[in-house]
Order: C-alpha cells, then sequence, then structure tokens
C-alpha cells in the first residue's frame, strides 16, 4: 500500500534563530505547511521545499499574548488562526506577493525548448513570494486546547470546558458564540438520549478534537480520558449539539478521522490505537478494530511504546501513521494491515546488534498525495545532536542555527490507493513522486533497460546501492512476475512532471506494457516498447483539463474521466495510444455531473458521479476515419442516493461477472462476458448490485440487438465488511473455473476472503441446501496488491531495510541514524489455505475439483505439503483436546494425488521428530508407506521414509530394510542413492551400541575416515576434493564417535563392513552371471569397487565364461556394438589373404585428441568420475620399460607376417600422441595433403584404390561408438590384471583385436594357468568358429587372421602342462607389458627414443575413483595400512 523508500531528508532553515519549530500545520491542498515555534510562525512550501516566508512576534507582544502552540489554516488558505499560551487566538492574512510574484523561479539555459510562451505554465514551478499580516487578536481568556476549521468558522476548544465557534472573517460580537460542554447530553446511543444527560462533565472539557465531514460531527477526546463523538442535530454548528461516549475507555491521548471510511481512531495511554465507528441503525460508537503492536513480531517494545502521542491518516486516507511517547513511527492500513514499524530490526539497532535510540517526534504531517511525511523531531532529541555536532566541529564556524530539523520521509504507494480500476489488472503498479515501479513487462526489456534499476531517488546517490541486474535467462510468463526482486523502474518525464506536480493517478494496462499518470493538469502516457513518454504537444490543452475520475486503459485507449475548463464541463475521453496526444485525436463524450470513480470492463465503461448515480456506457472501436476512434453510447443510469449517505464514502466500482443466482452449473458455465452485477466499496462494506431475472425472462434471439434493454439491478446486498481492495477478472477458462470466477477482497487485519463459487461435481443437479458460493477468509504474510487467478498466487511489496554505518561517529547523521529502506516485489501461494477452509467446511469434493485443476502448477506439491504442515502443526500442539480433528480428512484428500508418499515424508522430514507419531497416526505406519514407495519404484522417496524408520524403530528394523532399498538400488543403478545407503548402513550399525537414535554430526578426523586411506598415495593436487572424497564409499558417518573407539565399536565397525562387502560382492556376482558387464563396470566406477582384487578371488568361480557366444552376443548388445559385416570386394582385394586387419581401423578411430578421449563420460558416470586415478597405469609404465624388448619380439616371432603395412592419420592436433606398429618399428606415418597413405617397412608411398577404399570404410562401419571402445579397452586391462583370461578372449574377439588373443595364447603355456582354463578357450573359440561359419560370416575374416595361434591353442592343450602357484601380480605386469605397445593410441612419453607408452589415456567412464582393499584395522601402523591386494602392488596414483 504505502511503503518507505531511501533515506530521509534533512530540510535546513536559512534563518538563524535560536528557536526550533515543533508543530506543524498543513494547508488544505498540501501544498503550504505552518511551522509554528515561540515566537515565529513560518509558511513552507512543499515543491521545492523552502522557507517562503517567516514572521516574527516582537518581545512585547510574545509577553502580551505568550507563546505560540497551535495553528489552523482556512480551507482556502488565505488566513491562519495561531492559538497562544495566553489564551489568544491570533489571525494572520495570507497575502500574494504583488509585484514580486515569485520568491523562487525555475531557470533555464538559453535555447531550452521548455521556455514556452503559455499562460501557467511558468507559475506552476515558481514560490511564490507570500506576506502575514496579523489581524486583531481574540482573547478566549482561558488555555486554548484545540482548534478545528469548519468551512467558514474556526473552532476553539479551551480548558475551561467551552467550545468557541468563531467566524473566521467577521470577528465581531456577532461572530462569536460559545458552547458550554456541560449543557451537550451524552450517551452510549442516540435512542437513549433523550432522558437527560448521562455523563457528569462538572470540571471536564475537550482536550483534542477533530470533524468528520461524513459522519457530520466531531470526535472529541476530553480531558479525564474518556472518548466521545458530538454530532449537531440541525444543519448549524451553533443549534443543539448531541454527544455520545464509548463505554469501557478512560485513557485516550488524540484523536484523528477518517472522511473516507468514516472511522474515528483514538490514541491511548496504553500505546493502542481504538479504531470506532458510528453504528446507522443506533447511532451508537462501535470499535471496529485496534492498531497495536503484537508480542510475536515486537517482543522487547511492545509494551513499553507509551501513550500514543499522534496520528495522522494519509491524504488518500488508505494508511494511518502513528507515534507514541516513547518515538517511532508506525505504519497501518485502513484496516490494520501492518505494514512498517520503526521499533524493530534495522530501525531500531545497529549493524554491531547495539540498540539506537527511537526518535522521538512532537509533530508530523502528510504532504501532497502521501509522497511525503514532513517530521519535526522532539526538542531535546536535535539539541543532543547539534551539541554532539559542536563538539566535533570546534574548527569550523558554528552553525547549529541553521538547523530547522524538519525531516521529509519518502513514500511510494499503490496505485490502487487513488486509481482502483488497476485492480483489474494483475500487475502490481507503485507510483513515487517522480517514478513508477511495475512488476511487469518482457524480461529482456527488463534486462536491457540501464536506468531501470536506478531503485534510486537522484538525491539518494550512495554508491552502496547501485542494484544488481536480475538473471537475464527467465523465460516470459511467471518468471517475469515472480523470477526476481528487481522492479521496472520509469522515470515520470520531467518536462510534464515540472507542470504538474503531484501525479495524482496512475494506470497500467491488461497487457502490462503500458502506462499513464495524471497529475495537477492533463496527463502524459508511456509504453515500454518504445521506452518513450507521449505528453501533449499543445500545452495549453494539457492545462485546461483535469483528471477527475481516474485514468484506465481499454484495449489501446487510455480512458479519462476529466473537467474541461474551457466549457466548463465534465468530459470522459478516449485516446489512441498509437497517436499524437492531442484533442483532435480524442473521443469525447459530455457528462452531466462530476465523476469520481470509473473502470473497465470488457467493451464497458462504468462510471460513479458526485449525485451518487452510477452510469454503464458500452464503448466501441471505429476505424471508419483515418485514425481509429471509439463510439459510446449509454446503456443504463443507476441511481443509488438512497444507499449512499455521502458520494466521498464510495471507495470503488467494479463491474464483475459474479453472480449468486441458481443458475450456476458446470454445463451452463456463467456468461463471463456479460455485466452480471456492480460491486461497490462503500467506506469498507462491499455492496453487490445483481440484475433482476425475476421478471419474464426474453430469449436473446428473439430480441433484435438495436432495442435491447439491459435488465435492471435488484436492491443492493452486502457481501462484506472492513474491505479495502476487490479484484475479480473478465477472462475465463473451463479448467480453472473455481479460480476465475471468485471474487478475492483484501481485509486488513483479516487477512484476504475469497467468495468461491461451488459446482456440482459432473453435472450433477446442484442439492438445493448447497449454497452457490462461499465466503472463505484466509490470513497471508504480505499486503496483496495484484493477484494471479490462475496461478493461485497473490503478489505483493515489502519493505527491505539496509545498515548503512559507514559514518559512524560523535556526530551522527541521519544516514547512521535510518537504515537505507527499498522496496521488494513478494508473491505468496494462497491455495493451500483455501482447500484447507473448504475441508474444515466438509466440502471434500469442492475442494478435490480445485486441487485437480491447478495440479500442473509448479508449485502443487508445496502447495499439498503446505496444508499437511500447517493443521500438524496447528493439532499436534494444542494443549486441549481436539473433538473433530482435521488431519485425518487432509490425509485422505491428499491420497487423491499420485504425490501422496513425498508430500507425507517431505512434510515430517520438515517437522520436529515429536510430531511425528501425531502425523503417522493419520496416514499410516512408515513401514507400509516405504513399502509402497519400493513397490512404485520411488527409491528417492523410500530413502527419505528410511531416515524416518530409523528414528522411530529398532536398528534391525532399519537395517532390514535398508538392505531392501539398497538392493533395489543397485539393481537399477541410482548410484547416488547407493553410496548414502553405504554409508547408511556403516551409521545403523554403529548406532546400534547408543541406546537412543543417534543425532548426525560429522565425522571426527581421528576415527577410520575417508581420507586415511591416501595417507601413503601420492594424489594429484589438479583432482578435485569431490572426486576423491566420493570414490571411496566410506565418507563420513551419520553418527558421532569418540576418537578413542573401543574395541567393541571396531567389531562393530568391521561386521558392518563386512556385511556391505557381502552385498557388493553379491551383486557383482549377479552382474557378471547375467554378463552384464557395462553395468559391472559402472557399478565399479561409481561405488570404488575393487573389481580388480574380488575378480582374483572370483577368477575360478563366477569370472567364468560358460557359453562364448552368448557372452560375445550379450556384449554386442550392451556396448551397442555391431556385428562385423563382410564387404562385398572382399574376395577380390588386393591386400594378400584379406589381411586387413582390424589394426588398421583401430589406429584410425584412436588417432583423436586426448580430449575427445577425456571428455567421453558415460551417462551415468558424474563429473567428478573425470578427473580420477588409474590404479593400473603406473604399474603398467614400470613393468614396459623392463619388459619391452622381450614383449616386441614375442610379438615379432609370432607373426612377423601378417605387419606388412598398415594405416595411420596423423593431423596437427594430435602431435601428443604417436602411432607405433604392432612390430615397434620407428618409421613415422604422415598424411601428405590429407590424403590416406599406405606406409610399408620401406616407407615407400603407394596410392590406395577404390576397392581398398571401401574395404578401410566398411572396417570403420563395423566399429561401435567411441565410448564403448574406451569402456571395452579398460574392462580388457581389469581382465588382464585379473587374469581372468576367459573374459580376455570374449573382449579381444568383440574389438578383433589380433594381438589380445596372442598375448593370451602365448600366456595359456605358462604353468600357472589351470589347464581348465586353456581347455575353456580351446572349447569357446571353436564354439565362436562355428558360430560364425553359420549365423555371422562377419567374424571369419578376423577368425582367420588369428588362425595360426588357434593352432598352437589345440597343439598345447593336448599337453597336460603341471599348474605351478598361480602368482597374479607377477603375472598382470607381464600381460600388461605385453599389451601395452599392441593395439591402443598411446600417451607419448617424453623420451628420445620416443618409444610409445603403454595405454594410458585418462578413460573417465568406467573408472573406479579409487580402487582400493577396505580399510585396515584401526591400530595397525600407518605404515602398513596398504593391503597388498592380490592383483595390486602399490601404486603411485598420478594423473595423465
Amino acid at each position: 500500500m504505502y511503503f518507505l523508500t531511501g533515506w530521509p531528508r534533512r530540510l535546513l532553515c536559512p534563518l538563524k534563530s535560536a528557536e526550533e519549530p515543533f508543530h506543524i500545520q498543513p494547508s488544505c491542498q498540501r501544498f503550504y505547511f505552518a511551522l509554528l515555534s515561540e515566537t515565529q510562525l513560518s509558511i513552507w512550501f512543499s515543491r521545492p521545499s523552502v522557507l517562503i516566508v517567516s514572521y516574527i512576534e516582537s518581545a512585547k507582544a510574545a509577553a502580551q499574548f505568550g507563546f505560540y502552540q497551535k495553528a489552523e489554516w482556512k480551507p482556502d488558505d488565505s488566513m491562519i488562526a495561531v492559538a497562544t499560551a495566553n489564551g489568544y487566538i491570533l489571525l494572520f492574512d495570507v497575502l500574494g506577493g504583488g509585484e514580486d510574484k515569485y520568491l523562487y523561479e525555475p531557470v533555464y539555459p538559453k535555447g531550452s525548448p521548455r521556455v514556452k510562451v503559455t499562460p501557467g505554465f511558468k507559475e506552476e514551478q515558481c514560490a511564490p513570494a507570500l506576506s502575514l499580516e496579523l489581524k486583531k487578536p481574540v482573547d478566549l481568556e482561558a488555555p486554548i486546547t484545540s482548534l478545528q476549521t469548519l468551512q467558514e468558522d474556526l473552532l476553539v476548544c479551551t480548558a475551561d470546558g467551552y467550545l468557541h465557534v468563531l467566524h473566521w472573517d467577521g470577528l465581531g460580537s456577532n461572530g462569536r458564540k460559545a458552547i458550554c460542554l456541560t449543557t451537550i447530553p451524552f450517551s452510549l446511543d442516540l435512542q437513549s438520549a433523550r432522558g437527560g444527560p448521562s455523563l457528569d462533565l462538572d470540571g471536564v472539557y475537550i482536550c483534542c478534537m477533530e470533524y468528520c465531514l461524513t459522519l457530520d460531527g466531531f470526535a472529541v477526546v476530553l480531558s479525564d480520558g474518556r472518548l466521545g463523538f458530538i454530532t449537531p442535530l440541525s444543519n448549524s454548528i451553533a443549534a443543539d449539539l448531541q454527544g455520545v461516549w464509548a463505554a469501557d475507555v478512560a485513557d485516550g491521548t488524540c484523536v484523528a478521522v477518517n472522511n473516507k471510511y468514516r472511522l474515528m481512531a483514538f490514541g491511548c495511554a496504553s500505546g493502542s490505537v481504538l479504531v470506532y465507528m458510528i453504528d446507522t441503525t443506533t447511532g451508537s460508537m462501535q470499535l471496529s478494530h485496534k492498531l497495536e503492536l503484537t508480542p510475536k513480531h515486537y517482543p522487547d517494545i511492545y509494551n513499553k511504546t507509551g501513550a500514543v502521542k499522534l496520528i495522522c491518516w494519509s491524504p488518500d486516507y488508505s494508511v494511518v501513521m502513528v507515534t507514541w511517547a516513547c518515538g517511532g513511527l508506525s505504519l497501518w492500513s485502513v484496516f490494520g494491515a501492518h505494514l512498517i514499524c520503526t521499533l524493530g530490526e534495522d530501525f531500531a539497532h545497529h549493524s554491531d546488534g547495539t540498540k539506537k535510540d527511537p526518535l522521538k517526534i512532537s509533530s508530523m504531517s502528510w504532504g501532497a498525495e502521501g509522497y511525503h511525511l514532513w517530521v519535526i523531531p522532539n526538542r531535546q532529541e536535535r539539541r543532543k545532536q547539534e551539541d554532539e555536532e559542536q563538539d566535533v566541529e570546534r574548527v569550523s564556524p558554528p552553525h547549529p542555527c541553521l538547523q530547522a530539523g524538519i525531516l521529509q520521509f519518502h513514500f511510494i504507494k499503490s496505485a490502487l490507493t487513488v486509481n482502483p480500476c488497476t485492480s483489474n489488472q494483475e500487475q502490481v503498479l507503485l507510483h513515487g513522486e517522480d517514478r513508477l515501479y511495475l512488476t511487469c513487462g518482457d524480461p529482456t526489456q527488463i534486462h536491457g533497460n540501464s536506468d531501470a534499476h536506478a531503485n534510486l531517488h537522484p538525491r539518494e546517490g550512495s554508491p552502496l546501492h547501485h542494484p544488481s541486474n536480475p538473471d537475464s535467462s527467465l523465460s516470459q510468463g511467471l518468471s517475469t512476475l515472480l523470477g526476481h526482486k528487481h522492479w521496472h523502474v520509469v522515470q515520470i518525464h520531467s518536462t510534464y512532471l515540472e507542470s504538474n506536480w503531484p501525479i495524482r493517478f496512475a494506470a497500467i494496462d491488461t497487457a502490462g506494457q503500458c502506462m499513464a499518470v495524471a497529475g495537477r493538469r492533463g496527463f502524459a502516457h508511456y509504453s515500454l516498447f518504445t521506452r518513450k513518454w507521449k505528453l501533449f504537444g499543445n500545452i495549453t490543452q494539457e492545462q485546461s483539463m483535469t483528471v477527475t475520475g481516474g485514468l484506465a486503459w481499454w484495449k489501446d485507449f487510455v480512458v479519462v474521466a476529466c473537467y474541461n475548463f474551457t466549457d466548463q464541463q465534465e468530459q470522459l475521453r478516449f485516446y489512441q495510444r498509437a497517436s499524437n496526444l492531442d484533442n483532435a485525436f480524442a473521443s469525447v463524450t459530455k457528462l452531466h455531473s462530476d465523476t469520481l470513480l470509473l473502470n473497465v470492463f470488457r467493451d464497458m465503461v462504468i462510471l460513479f458521479r458526485a449525485d451518487c448515480s452510477i452510469c454503464l456506457y458500452s464503448i466501441e472501436r471505429r476505424i471508419d476515419g483515418p485514425t481509429p476512434s471509439v463510439s459510446v453510447a449509454l446503456l443504463q443510469e443507476v441511481s443509488m442516493s438512497r444507499y449512499i449517505p455521502h458520494p466521498a464514502l464510495v471507495v470503488s466500482v467494479t463491474l464483475t461477472s459474479v453472480r449468486t443466482e441458481t443458475g450456476i452449473s458446470l454445463k451452463a458455465p456463467q456468461q463471463a462476458c456479460t455485466a452480471e452485477s456492480i460491486m461497490l466499496n462503500l467506506a469498507g462494506q462491499l455492496i453487490m448490485l445483481q440484475r433482476d431475472r425475476s421478471g419474464p425472462q426474453v430469449r436473446d434471439k428473439e430480441t433484435p440487438a438495436v432495442n435491447k434493454k439491459l435488465l435492471p439491478f435488484c436492491p443492493p446486498v452486502v457481501l462484506a465488511q472492513c474491505v479495502e481492495n476487490v479484484w475479480t477478472t473478465c477472462r475465463s477458462n473451463k479448467k480453472k473455473r473455481h479460480l476465475l470466477e471468485a471474487l478475492w477482497l483484501s481485509c486488513g487485519e483479516a487477512g484476504m476472503k475469497v467468495w468461491l463459487p461451488l459446482f456440482p461435481r459432473d453435472n450433477r443437479k446442484p442439492h438445493s441446501f448447497l449454497s452457490r458460493r462461499i465466503m472463505l477468509p484466509f490470513h497471508i504474510n504480505i499486503y496483496p496488491l495484484a493477484v494471479l487467478f490462475e496461478d493461485a498466487l497473490v503478489l505483493g511489496a515489502t519493505n527491505e531495510t539496509i545498515l548503512y554505518d559507514g559514518l559512524q561517529g560523535p556526530s551522527e547523521p541521519l544516514e547512521a541514524l535510518f537504515p537505507y529502506c527499498t522496496v521488494d516485489r513478494t508473491s505468496q501461494i494462497y491455495l493451500h489455505h483455501i482447500l484447507r477452509q473448504l475441508l474444515v467446511r466438509n466440502l471434500g469434493e469442492q475442494a478435490l475439483m480445485l486441487a485437480q485443476s491447478c495440479a500442473s502448477l509448479p508449485y502443487f506439491p508445496h502447495v499439498l505439503e503446505l496444508i499437511v504442515h500447517v493443521v500438524l502443526e496447528e493439532e499436534a500442539t494444542s494443549r486441549e483436546p481436539i473433538p473433530d480433528p482435521l488431519l485425518p480428512t487432509v490425509a485422505k484428500f491428499i491420497t487423491e494425488f499420485p504425490l501422496f508418499l513425498q508430500t507425507i515424508v517431505h512434510c515430517a522430514r520438515k517437522t520436529e521428530y515429536a510430531l511425528w507419531n501425531y502425523l503417522f497416526a493419520a496416514v499410516g505406519n512408515p513401514k507400509d508407506l516405504f513399502e509402497e514407495c519400493l513397490m512404485a519404484q520411488d527409491l528417492d522417496t523410500a530413502a527419505s521414509y528410511l531416515i524416518i524408520l530409523q528414528n522411530m524403530e529398532v536398528p534391525a528394523v532399519s537395517r532390514q530394510h535398508a538392505t531392501l532399498l539398497f538392493n533395489t538400488a543397485l539393481e537399477q543403478g541410482k548410484w547416488d542413492l547407493c553410496r548414502h545407503m553405504i554409508r547408511f548402513l556403516k551409521a545403523i550399525g554403529s548406532g546400534e551400541m547408543e541406546s537412543p537414535p543417534p543425532t548426525p554430526s560429522t565425522q571426527e578426523p581421528s576415527s577410520t575416515g575417508g581420507f586415511e586411506f591416501f595417507r601413503n598415495r601420492s594424489i594429484s593436487l589438479s583432482q578435485s576434493a569431490d572426486s576423491i572424497s566420493t570414490g571411496k564409499f566410506n565418507l563420513q558417518k551419520t553418527f558421532s564417535m569418540p576418537s578413542g573407539a573401543s574395541a567393541k565399536g571396531r567389531d562393530v565397525e568391521c561386521a558392518e563392513n563386512m556385511y556391505i562387502d557381502m552385498m557388493l560382492w553379491r551383486h557383482a556376482r549377479h552382474l557378471l552371471e547375467q554378463v552384464r558387464l557395462r553395468d559391472l563396470g559402472c557399478f565399479s566406477a561409481q561405488l570404488g569397487f575393487e573389481l580388480i582384487g574380488w575378480l582374483c578371488r572370483e577368477r575360478n568361480r563366477v569370472a567364468r565364461v560358460d557359453d562364448f557366444v552368448s557372452a560375445l552376443t550379450r556384449l554386442h548388445k550392451d556396448f551397442l556394438w555391431p556385428f562385423p559385416v563382410i564387404p562385398v570386394g572382399s574376395f577380390s582385394s588386393p591386400l594378400k589373404n584379406g589381411r586387413c586387419r582390424s589394426v588398421l581401423s583401430t589406429q584410425l578411430l584412436k588417432s583423436q585428441s586426448a580430449d575427445s578421449l577425456l571428455n567421453s563420460e558415460m551417462d551415468t558416470a558424474p563429473p567428478s568420475a573425470a578427473t580420477t586415478n588409474h590404479t593400473w597405469m603406473d604399474s603398467l609404465v614400470q613393468s614396459t620399460k623392463d619388459t619391452e624388448t622381450a614383449s616386441s619380439a614375442h610379438s615379432n616371432q609370432n607373426s612377423p607376417q601378417t605387419h606388412d603395412a598398415f594405416l595411420s592419420l596423423l593431423t596437427n592436433k594430435v602431435e601428443e600422441y604417436s602411432v607405433g606398429s604392432a612390430t615397434d618399428l620407428t618409421e613415422t606415418s604422415s598424411v601428405v595433403d590429407g590424403d590416406w597413405t599406405m606406409v610399408d617397412e620401406n616407407s615407400s608411398i603407394l596410392s590406395l584404390s577404390q576397392a581398398e577404399l571401401e574395404h578401410i570404410s566398411m572396417e570403420l562401419a563395423n566399429k561401435g561408438p567411441h565410448k564403448s571402445q574406451v569402456q571395452l579397452r579398460y574392462l580388457l586391462h581389469v581382465f588382464m590384471e585379473a587374469g581372468c583370461l576367459e573374459w580376455c578372449v570374449v573382449i579381444g574377439l568383440i574389438l578383433r583385436d589380433a594381438n589380445v588373443i596372442k598375448q593370451v595364447i602365448s600366456f595359456l603355456d605358462s604353468p600357472e594357468v589351470p589347464p581348465e582354463t586353456a581347455q575353456s578357450i580351446r572349447n569357446g573359440l571353436l564354439a565362436v568358429d562355428a558360430w560364425a561359419s553359420s549365423d555371422c560370416l562377419g567374424y571369419k575374416p578376423f577368425l582367420n587372421l588369428i588362425q595360426p595361434q588357434l593352432q598352437q591353442l589345440m597343439n598345447s592343450t593336448s599337453e597336460q602342462v603341471q599348474p605351478d602357484a598361480f602368482q597374479p601380480a607377477i603375472q598382470s605386469c607381464k600381460l600388461a607389458a605385453s599389451e601395452g605397445p599392441a593395439g591402443a593410441a598411446a600417451p607419448r612419453v617424453e623420451d628420445s627414443r620416443g618409444v610409445p607408452a603403454p595405454l594410458g589415456l585418462a578413460l573417465p567412464s568406467l573408472e573406479p575413483a579409487g580402487v582400493f582393499s577396505r580399510p585396515p584395522p584401526e591400530d595397525s601402523p600407518p605404515e602398513q595400512t596398504e593391503e597388498q591386494g592380490e592383483g595390486e602392488g602399490t601404486y603411485d596414483c598420478t594423473l595423465s
């Protein structure tokens, strides 16, 4: 509604004076302010805020009259009355400056376009020169307590119990009359007043009084603290007066009246403000609501504020400012919504937490249109400050006498306060005195606008507060309205502002792209598309009109209800947005009476006029002329004078399609296009006038459109009280009818209300007892400024503060006293409130229909959580037994949605443990819910239930459920969850020793934690800590353990580790049995499973291959590897014996840059796995150097004849790779001009024929994806190190890598290999050969290629070699060494010989992040913590 912005501004008085002001009184229009000090009367102008004239009383007169105390203006600003301490009223004439009309004038540079010789242009921007002239003083012979102006009279209350009526002009004997308070009868209501006075008023006088125009009476505070209301029984104030008083109050201190809402706010000594209204039937005073600080939000200060000192309603009467004896300012909306208070948070504390003294205020007043609050601090406050300043500024000439001590607080306010027609839109529009704030517009425009974020007034340009740009990646739609806290700030055009300040109305169109503002005269509009303002080209036209009833947008027209000074006539005008702003392009309709309010509904305009009538006009776009115009026709007039006591009481008028009658059903949705009813906010009472359909109904078809007469309206019905704002929409959406056909009300401290339609379900006949609509109240935490109907959101704004203590010192400036205030956008979901209210009223069916219509909203799961959470908190913490609990109903309601299981568990996790039993008693046993999650395959939710089970059940139960979940997660490859489950199971094991459920805490560094295993291994610094910690599954545990863990604890932990290892081994066995090598690789890499060690143990058990053919086909399928096909030209190939081997194409595939290999991650691998260590790499490097010569000789003697030539491609991107031949020759291969070249041993270059190229392309086509190749190569290494030779053969076959087969077969000769392995490989290869001959001929060329090895195998298996003890570590080194230089492209070892190193690529996808053995017992010395597992040496893990 109203929001503080920036820092307050201090105004300095140019006159030197020892006196300081203590009272401020605004003139009627608030353009002038009268300031009083003891013997001075000063008049200040509002814009610019300057002193115009000061009257200083002579010492002799001051001695006679006494010091000045109060002041009051005559309504036409021509006179000021000042009350003095000795009971005199001094009347001053305020005179214009004669010749020197202006005290201050704007000065423009030469040639400025603003210098226009138009009447009234310059005058509007000048501060006028005024003079004050004292008239004859009036002596009332008693101290004066209160002054109040009426049209021609001045009312003065004196301490002797009299009420004096003075005439402003005639001050003779006829111009004055005194009424004694004791002669006024006071009663509790006007009906009992005839029995004579009921209050004893002897010695009592009026100490504070204010006149209320719309109640036609005076709100008074009596000297004994009682509150009353005095009303004249006839037209004249001097005639009979009658009073009513409020029962049970005797501590009143001050009063302020609200003319628009007919409210009287009385301040009390207790610190609260009581707001009364007059009951229209009995005339008694009724308490409407209280304004007081709550202990919930202000626990330190709520009962220490002291008495209420001042109450000030804003000029538009929508907010009230209160200050107390102890200081501070607090702002409330008219019906008690609390907006701002300076007694808490940053206002009351320094940044170091020390308390500030609140600002004590002696007088305050709102400026024009409520953009400023003028505040005069207490005198002792200022003296204290100035003394401090003098101490500091001894060096500089002292100037404290210049300090006038006026503070100006700056406010921005919602456009709804004065122009309620904007309530039909879904944007928030705020306006300050020179800028607009909007929450809408295309986000790209918002971000592109650099000055749009200058969220500062020019005078507040602190370098600290340049707002940052919002995130520019927002999409249109909801994110535009919700995505960031920034406003789109539009500076109002300075030319318009200078001559027409202050801005009185602002409006925005439905799309949120066009704004219009109206000041004192004329108006201007702005477009976000063009970023330009449009002003009247002819200033005379601008100055000849003033907007009276407000502004609105209809399509691309601005609708203006204005008064034309030239014709002296009220008009309704339409200006087209695209045309120039000129009356020549306007459509003008003459009106018969002054317009007070205007609103637009579809193609209708509704006007509320000063004669209390409502007019409906139809509007239609005409395109017959050169420019589009509007034709306006009067449809209907409705007189409301019977129901409206005063036209100023109508706050807003709205046309809606809402109706209550029985015609509502789902089959025939209400005609959203027709204006069914008028909503009138009459001083906070929402009144509805519906169309009267009781008469004979004529069908639409039968009447021609021309003479169609609109239905009359029924008598009004009151829908709600204490209404501040109303929102409806004219859009319709069949899916969300509940929300779009509802009526939304903002009701101050009572929160919001929604008048919701109720529909019978599935087109059934409605129940006769079921009403058509229901009013549901609900509370929200923000002040609502707009409602997004379909999105079930309320938009608002909130004040935020920024502390600025950069200038602390002995003299604290204002910037240190007050925080810098900003206004942030905010929003809130309200759907859960409505659903809850419907369930409370047993309208579950309606709640279900409403919820299902909103189920697609992104925050719908949050809505369900909120409803459970709110009801649970309320019922479970209630001290009284609840007769009819709502939680079971809510639980049943939520089961209708698929999100039921997540909702319950999320709510439980966010609720304290003590309430869980109550929750699960209503929703069901958590064990059952856990099982439901498993059945629904929702493992993440099941994991959340596990945490609840851990706290609510014994460890055995949670372990049982955890094991279930762990196995399911392993099966589904949910690796993150598996890691959590491992940690969880370990925590449960340790937790069994402790009786209560453990509280989570981080692991002590000295216990067996994650990083200890790395003590003796050098880890490359380029690795991220993530990859180290996540690689090992023994991460931090969720239980705390003392550093000296007992032996029992270690036993439990070892048992727990064993239990987990057993499950991991079982899963690995399961994967290997099912030939799921790819899954096995993922499993190993993701969970840090020691695959090589395990395979060594399982080498002769599960790691055997029973059926080579099915294993081969399964690998083809798993790794998306194509079965090889025979090229058509293979039989006529020029290469001898078809010897174009897989080496050829492997080299082609492998000659890619290192980056592509490093970046090829598996889809399931987390990014951190990309930099993990290679356990096998260094062992290979070491062993290769030793066995290099042997291995190359070994391969030479095996198959020298197959290496006649090889192909390679080297581009400039792969200098770090060398491609070595299988025979380890040192020739260089090259590419000339990008052609393929064939290099033989003699480096003779031959060109390839067409057939050979086809052959090569066919070879390439027989390869699978690069990622699969990397994974298969890695698995090959793993199986080689573990000595699982059968698997090596299968992988060698799929890769069609002859070297692998050669190596394996050559190793079969060694005595360590059991004969059954050799037998199995022989049988397997024979089976593959048979299968290839029948089913897959593409394998035949490769099988032919390895024929010599097969022959060797056949011969060797006949001789039975006696196996020796198998030594895998040496064996694997040998295997790796001979494998190294063979088929794989390798990083070049930078030595002089340029010998290619073994395959050392970082293979991120499947590489386990540290294939280490299980942690050793803790008591073993650190040197021995490296368990020398089979198949592993001690490695130095570094990254290549």
